[in-house]
C-alpha cells in the first residue's frame, strides 16, 4: 500500500513538474493567465517572474521525490548531493519569484497574502534544510526538507483542489481565495504529522 501510494505521489511530481511546458505551446489565455489583466500580461517585470517561478518549481517538483527513496540514496549519496544542490537554488529562484508576483495574485489581498505566504515558508523550510546539512545535523535537514517538499507539493495539491471548488462554488474568484491557503497549508500539518517522530538520522520513506 505504501508503494502505491508512493507512486501515485511520485506520478504526480512528474507531471505537474512537466506541466509548465504548456505554456511554451499554446496561447497564454491558457489557465490561470486567462483571467489575468492585459497591463499584467505585458508588464515584463511580472513576465520574468513568472516563468521564473513556474520553470524552477516544474524543475523543483520533477527532480525532489526521488530524494524520498532510501535505498537510492543510500546507494547515491554523491548523486543526492548533487541533486539536493540544484533543488535548493531552484526553489530560492522559484520562491522568491513567486513571493514577487502574488503581488499581483488574481483575487486581491487574500489570494496575495496566501500565495506569498507560500513562499516565504517554502523558502524558509529550504533554508534551514541548507544550513542544518552544513552544520551537518542529519535530524533537522531531514525535517526540514520534508517541510520543504511539502510546499513545493502545494503545485500538486492547487491543481486538485482548485477545480473541485469551482465545482462547489460556480466562482473562479472565490476558489481561487480559498486555494491560496488550501493548497499548501494541509500539505505541511501532514509535514509535521510525518516529522514529530524522526529522532535517528535515517527516513525510511519507502523501502
Amino acid at each position: 500500500m505504501k508503494k502505491t501510494f508512493f507512486i501515485i505521489f511520485a506520478v504526480l511530481c512528474v507531471l505537474i513538474g512537466l506541466y509548465p511546458l504548456i505554456y511554451f505551446f499554446i496561447d497564454r489565455s491558457f489557465g490561470l493567465l486567462r483571467f489575468k489583466d492585459q497591463d499584467t500580461l505585458q508588464n515584463l517585470f511580472w513576465n520574468i517572474g513568472f516563468y521564473t517561478h513556474i520553470i524552477f518549481g516544474g524543475l523543483s517538483l520533477l527532480i525532489g521525490w526521488i530524494q524520498f527513496i532510501p535505498k537510492w540514496r543510500n546507494k547515491n549519496l554523491s548523486f543526492h548531493r548533487k541533486l539536493g544542490k540544484l533543488y535548493i537554488i531552484f526553489v530560492f529562484l522559484s520562491s522568491l519569484a513567486g513571493i514577487g508576483i502574488a503581488t499581483q495574485a488574481t483575487g486581491g489581498i487574500s489570494t496575495a497574502i496566501g500565495f506569498a505566504s507560500l513562499g516565504i515558508v517554502w523558502f524558509l523550510t529550504t533554508f534551514l534544510a541548507f544550513t542544518s546539512i552544513k552544520k551537518r545535523n542529519l535530524v533537522m535537514h531531514q525535517k526540514m526538507m520534508i517541510y520543504s517538499y511539502a510546499a513545493c507539493f502545494s503545485a500538486v495539491t492547487l491543481r486538485i483542489y482548485l477545480p473541485i471548488l469551482q465545482g462547489i462554488f460556480q466562482d473562479f474568484i472565490i476558489a481561487y481565495r480559498i486555494v491560496a491557503w488550501l493548497c499548501w497549508i494541509p500539505n505541511i500539518i501532514f509535514a509535521y504529522i510525518i516529522t514529530k517522530n524522526i529522532k535517528t538520522s535515517t527516513l525510511d520513506v519507502i523501502k
